[in-house]
């Protein structure tokens, strides 16, 4: 599973996608094992993300079972890992590594 996780974030880097932070939720109550957050540079730029990521990928032999994507939040869903891809403004709005700290918090108490 790591090694998954440091192959999507070196593609998410490697084409300049910021601020990528990774969180183990598999000792939560979480509907995925992992959740990946990486801020881009607006639409087109998460869309490359996106195609890079799909061939780099399935070349590992990655199932792709969902992506939703806006102009400003796109999100790709591997099953057990989720990557949310998403403009600085609405990463900021919706703060989901706030809600990611506050579960593992909560389980820890």
């Amino acid at each position: 599973m790591q090694k998954r996780i440091e192959q999507i974030v070196k593609i998410l880097d490697d084409k300049k996608a910021e601020e990528i932070k990774s969180f183990d939720m598999q000792e939560e109550d979480y509907f995925v094992k992992y959740v990946i957050i990486a801020s881009t540079l607006g639409e087109k730029h998460s869309l490359s993300l996106i195609d890079e990521l799909k061939i780099k990928l399935k070349e590992q032999n990655e199932t792709f079972l969902h992506i939703e994507s806006s102009e400003d939040w796109s999100v790709i869903d591997l099953g057990d890992i989720l990557i949310h891809l998403l403009t600085p403004q609405y990463r900021a709005i919706y703060n989901i590594e706030e809600l990611l700290e506050n579960l593992k918090r909560l389980k820890s108490n």
